[in-house]
C-alpha cells in the first residue's frame, strides 16, 4: 500500500454487489483506491449479492438498508451529511440519478461524480420505465460535478442522448487486469468439457440476457460444429436461460453445449478455453474481453456499440464480425481455433490495469470539477 493521502475518504456508491460487471469493476476500483492509500467506503443500498464477499480488505461497507435503490435516497442523504466523504462516485445510471438528488438535497458540496458503464440503447429506453429514467438522467447527469464513461464509444452515446458538453464527460478505462488474475487463470475449470484430450472449448461469459445475444453465439457454434469437433461453454445467469436451453436442443447441440451458471473463477475457463467469443449487441466496455486476453485466450467479438473496436484496436488483437451475423461469427470462431499464432502483447493491456485506473479515477475525483 502506498502512503496515505492525508486521510481523503473517497466513498462509492452501488445498489448492491449483484453479480454485474458494473459492480465488479466498483470492486476492483475500491481496491485499487485502498492500495494507493485512500480511505474508501463502498456505499451500498442493500448489503446483498454474490460479490460480497469479495469486497477488499481495508474498504468499509456501509449498508443503507434499503430494499430497493429508490428506497436509499433518504439513507444515502443522511451519510454524506454526517461522514462528509471527500468526493462520491455512483455506477450504474439508476443509481446515479439517486446520488446526484440525495447530494443536491443534503446541500453536499463536495464532488460527485456518476460512472456510465453501458452503451446507452434504444432497448434500455423503449418501455415507459425506461423513458422515465431517460428523462431522470437528463435531469441528474448535468448536475454532477463530472461524468465518467467507460470508453469513447459510451461517451459518443451519452452525448447524443443527454444535455452534455464534451468537455463535460472524461473516458477513464475499467480496472480489469489485476496481479492475481495470471495464477487463477492456470488453475483447471472444475468441467468435463476442459479434461485431458478433449475438444476444444468456445467460451462465452455474461448475464443471459438481450443485449449479451447468446442465441447468436448458439447459431455460430452449431455451424461450426459441422466443420470440426468442439464444444460451447457459456457461463452466466439470466433471464433467458429457458428460452437458450431450448433453441441448443433445437440446433440438435445439446451434447456439445454447458450452461453451469455463476462460476467463481472464470480465469480458469478463459486461461483454458480455446477461444472466447463476445456476441453482444452492445456494450460499454467488455471486462471479460479484457480478461480473455490477459488469460492468453484468442477472442472473436462483434464489432457492437461500443469498446470491442477499442480493445482489439480495430481488430488487431482479436476478430471483429458484424452484428447479427452467425456465419461470419462461426468463420471467425473456426479461424481462430486453427490459428496457433501469438494473441498480443502484455503491453497492450496496460491501459486496463488496477494502478493505471485507480490513479486515474483519484485524479478525476480529487480535482472535482477543477
Amino acid at each position: 500500500m502506498n502512503t496515505p493521502h492525508q486521510a481523503i475518504r473517497l466513498s462509492l456508491f452501488l445498489p448492491g454487489l449483484h453479480g454485474g460487471g458494473a459492480e465488479r469493476v466498483t470492486l476492483n476500483l475500491a481496491r485499487g483506491l485502498a492500495e494507493e492509500g485512500y480511505e474508501v467506503d463502498l456505499v451500498l443500498a442493500s448489503a446483498t449479492g454474490p460479490y460480497l464477499d469479495a469486497v477488499p480488505q481495508g474498504v468499509r461497507v456501509v449498508d443503507l438498508g434499503a430494499r430497493r435503490t429508490a428506497g436509499s435516497l433518504v439513507p444515502l442523504m443522511r451519510y454524506l451529511r454526517d461522514q462528509r466523504p471527500d468526493a462520491l462516485l455512483s455506477a450504474l445510471n439508476h443509481a446515479n440519478v439517486i446520488a446526484v438528488w440525495a447530494a443536491t438535497l443534503a446541500r453536499y458540496r463536495r464532488p460527485v461524480l456518476v460512472a456510465e458503464h453501458n452503451e446507452l440503447h434504444d432497448a434500455d429506453f423503449g418501455s415507459l420505465h425506461g423513458r422515465m429514467l431517460l428523462a431522470t438522467m437528463r435531469w441528474a447527469y448535468p448536475r454532477a460535478t463530472r461524468i465518467i464513461t467507460v470508453s469513447d464509444g459510451v461517451k459518443a452515446s451519452l452525448l447524443r442522448r443527454l444535455p452534455l458538453r464534451a468537455d463535460d464527460v472524461r473516458v477513464i478505462y475499467n480496472p480489469v487486469v489485476l496481479p492475481e488474475h495470471a495464477a487463477a487463470a492456470r488453475e483447471v475449470p472444475e468441467h468435463p468439457f476442459f479434461g485431458a484430450n478433449e475438444p476444444p472449448v468456445v467460451l462465452g461469459i455474461g448475464r443471459l440476457t438481450r443485449q449479451k445475444n447468446f442465441p447468436l453465439l448458439v447459431r455460430a457454434f452449431a455451424r461450426v460444429r459441422q466443420r470440426c469437433d468442439a464444444r460451447l461453454v457459456i457461463l452466466g445467469e439470466g433471464e433467458d436461460r429457458r428460452d437458450l436451453e431450448q433453441l441448443i436442443a433445437a440446433e440438435g447441440i445439446g451434447a456439445d453445449v454447458s450452461l453451469p451458471g455463476f462460476v467463481k473463477n472464470p480465469h480458469a475457463y478463459l486461461g483454458a478455453a480455446g477461444v472466447f467469443a463476445l456476441s453482444s449487441d452492445w456494450e460499454g466496455l467488455p471486462t471479460v474481453l479484457i480478461e480473455a486476453l490477459a488469460a492468453g485466450c484468442r477472442v472473436v467479438s462483434t464489432n457492437c456499440p461500443s469498446g470491442p473496436e477499442e480493445i482489439l484496436q480495430g481488430g488487431r488483437l482479436g476478430r471483429l464480425v458484424p452484428l447479427g451475423d452467425a456465419a461470419a461469427l462461426a468463420n471467425a470462431i473456426f479461424e481462430a481455433l486453427t490459428d496457433r499464432g501469438r494473441t498480443g502483447d502484455p503491453v497492450d493491456l496496460d491501459r486496463f490495469t488496477l494502478r493505471a485506473a485507480a490513479v486515474t479515477y483519484a485524479e478525476a475525483m480529487i480535482e472535482g470539477d477543477g
